[in-house]
C-alpha cells in the first residue's frame, strides 16, 4: 500500500479496509514502518521499534482479535502504560534496563481492539515537561516545522500521528499531555473524565488523580471509538466516571444549542499570544455561526494558588516515581540516573510535609467546586486556547544555564538543611507553567476536555483551543467536536501538510 493511499484513511477506514478483504494487515503495517524509516530520522517521534513483532503478527492475522481496530498500526507512549516484555524507560536513564513482565489493564484493552503495536514514542523524563526534549533520547521535532516541539508530554506520540505514521497514538495527560501535542501538531486530543479509562493494576490513581490515559489522532471518530473500547474502572479503582458513555454514536449528533463561556486570557499565566487570542475570538464567532450562545467567562480561580498546589502535587509525585525505581531495578537511585530537575522535585517532595499535600488537595478540591458551579449555573462549555503561545523552538523551554547549575547544587546539600529548595519550588510554578498555562485547571477539577485544531499561524504552526465540558460529559464534547470537524475541517490541512510532507521540513 502506497502512502498517500495509506494516509488517505484514519483508523476506522484501515480497519473497515481490513474486515472487507481489500487490504491485508500485513500491508498496513509495511506502509506504516515505511513511512516510519522515512521520517523518523528527522523527527525522533519513535524511540522504540518493534517491527518484527509488527510484522509477525500482521502475517499471521487470525490471531488478531476481532476488535474494531483489527489490523491497524499503532503506537504507544514510553510511560503511561507499560507492554509486556518490551522495555519501558519513562525517558530516564534509570530505567534503561527495565522491562515489564505483563500489560498495564489500558494496554491489554488496546491490544483487545484488534492494533498492530509498532513501537514506543518519546516523552519527557517521567512526563514532567510540556516538550518533549530528554536527556535519553533527545528531542522530538513538530513535523510541521522541525525547528519547533511537538508538545509534551505525549509529544512523539502527536509527531507520528501529523507525519502520518500512524492514524491514531496513545497519549497520557497530568497537565496537558494529550491536549498540548494535539494543538502543537494539529490534531484531535480529548482528555477523559477522572477515571474513565483504566489507570491499573500498578497505580492508583496517577499523581492524585491528575492523570488521565487516552489517545491522539486525526478524526474525532477515531479517538469516540477509542474511548468506547477502553472504557470503564478496572478492578480495584479508587472511582470511575459513571454511567460508560456510547462516544461513536454521538459523533455527528445534534450538541443542540449550548452555553458556551469563553476566555481570551491565560489560565495560570500572565499573558497570552495575539495569534492564541485569534484562535479562541475565531471560534467563537464559529461557534456563534453555528447557532451556540457565546459569553465571556473568565475561570474562578486564584491563579498562584492553583498553580502552587498543582506544582506541589506533581513534585510529591515525582519524587513517589523516583523512588519507585528502585523496586523496578533493584538499584538505589541516584541523582546522576536523573535529569536534574527531575531530581530536584525528588528532594522538594522531601522538604514538602505532608500538611503542604494536604493543603495542595484542598485547593484542587476547592478550585473543583467553583469550577463546578459555573457548569451547574447553565455553562455547557467553556472555550480557551489550548495553549497561551504557539509551539516553542527545540530547545526554548529547556531550563536556563543558572538554573541547571543551581539545581546540580542542591543534590549536595542534606535535604532537612535546604530551605532553598522549597524557594526554588515556589518560584518553579509561576515560569515554568507559563508557556502552557491553560489545561492544568481541568486536570484538578477532573473534567473532560479537548484540543480541536481550528487555527494556524501566518508561519503555518497549529494552535489549538481547548473546549471542557461538565465531569462524564464527553459524549457532549464529541458532538461538539464532530460538529466543528465539519464545519470547519482540519483533515485536508494535515494531507495537505505534514502527512504528505516529502520530506518533513
Amino acid at each position: 500500500m502506497r502512502h498517500d493511499e495509506y494516509v488517505q484513511h484514519d483508523a476506522l477506514g484501515l480497519a473497515a479496509l481490513v474486515a472487507a478483504g481489500e487490504v491485508k494487515p500485513a500491508e498496513l503495517v509495511e506502509a506504516a514502518i515505511a513511512r516510519l524509516d522515512e521520517v523518523n530520522p528527522r523527527l525522533n517521534a519513535v524511540v522504540h521499534r518493534m517491527d518484527d513483532t509488527a510484522r509477525a503478527l500482521a502475517l499471521d492475522p487470525d490471531t488478531l482479535p476481532e476488535g474494531p481496530f483489527r489490523g491497524v498500526p499503532f503506537l504507544v507512549k514510553d510511560m503511561d502504560g507499560h507492554l509486556a516484555d518490551e522495555p519501558c524507560t519513562y525517558a530516564s536513564r534509570s530505567l534503561v534496563a527495565w522491562v515489564p513482565d505483563h500489560d498495564t489493564e489500558l494496554f491489554a484493552r488496546y491490544r483487545r481492539t484488534g492494533v498492530i503495536f509498532l513501537g514506543k514514542t518519546n516523552c519527557p523524563e517521567f512526563g514532567i515537561y510540556g516538550v518533549t526534549e530528554p536527556e535519553l533520547h533527545g528531542p522530538s521535532r513538530n513535523p510541521w516545522n522541525t525547528d519547533h516541539t511537538p508538545g509534551g508530554s505525549s509529544g512523539g506520540s502527536g509527531a507520528a500521528v501529523a507525519a502520518g505514521i500512524v492514524p491514531v497514538a496513545h497519549a497520557g495527560d497530568g497537565g496537558g499531555s494529550i491536549r498540548i501535542p494535539a494543538s502543537a501538531n494539529g490534531l484531535f486530543g480529548l482528555m477523559p473524565s477522572r477515571g474513565r479509562t483504566p489507570m491499573g493494576p500498578d497505580e492508583g490513581e496517577g499523581w492524585h488523580g491528575l492523570v488521565r490515559r487516552h489517545v491522539v489522532s486525526r478524526t474525532v471518530r477515531d479517538s469516540a471509538a477509542f474511548l468506547d473500547a477502553t472504557q470503564g474502572a478496572d478492578t480495584g479503582s479508587p472511582y470511575a466516571a459513571p454511567p460508560d458513555g456510547a462516544f461513536l454514536a454521538a459523533v455527528g449528533r445534534d450538541p443542540g444549542r449550548l452555553r458556551i463561556g469563553y476566555s481570551t486570557a491565560s489560565v495560570l499565566g500572565r499573558a497570552m499570544d495575539p495569534e492564541c487570542v485569534a484562535a479562541v475570538e475565531e471560534t467563537a464567532g464559529l461557534l456563534e455561526g453555528l447557532g451556540h450562545e457565546l459569553v465571556e467567562v473568565e475561570l474562578p480561580i486564584d491563579r498562584e494558588e492553583v498553580a502552587r498546589a498543582y506544582i506541589t502535587i506533581v513534585a510529591a509525585a515525582i519524587g513517589e516515581m523516583v523512588e519507585a525505581t528502585a523496586a523496578k531495578t533493584g538499584r538505589k537511585p541516584k541523582s546522576s540516573d536523573f535529569e536534574a530537575a527531575t531530581w530536584f522535585l525528588r528532594q522538594a517532595s522531601d522538604v514538602l510535609s505532608a500538611r503542604d499535600l494536604e493543603h495542595a488537595r484542598e485547593v484542587v478540591a476547592a478550585t473543583t467546586r467553583r469550577v463546578g458551579v459555573l457548569f451547574a449555573d447553565g455553562l455547557d462549555v467553556h472555550l480557551t486556547a489550548t495553549l497561551p503561545y504557539p509551539p516553542m523552538r527545540v530547545g526554548e523551554n529547556a531550563p536556563a544555564q543558572a538554573d541547571l547549575i543551581a539545581m546540580r547544587a542542591l543534590r549536595t546539600l542534606p535535604v532537612n538543611l535546604s530551605p532553598a529548595i522549597r524557594m526554588a519550588l515556589g518560584q518553579l510554578a509561576g515560569p515554568r507553567l507559563e508557556k502552557a498555562a491553560n489545561t492544568q485547571v481541568w486536570n484538578m477539577t477532573g473534567q473532560p476536555a479537548m484540543s480541536v485544531p481550528l487555527h494556524w499561524t501566518a508561519s503555518g504552526l497549529p494552535v489549538g483551543v481547548q473546549l471542557a465540558a461538565a465531569f462524564a460529559q464527553e459524549e457532549l464534547l464529541f458532538a461538539l467536536a464532530a460538529q466543528l470537524e465539519e464545519a470547519a475541517p482540519w483533515l485536508p490541512r494535515l494531507l495537505e501538510g505534514p502527512c504528505t510532507a516529502d520530506p518533513i521540513r
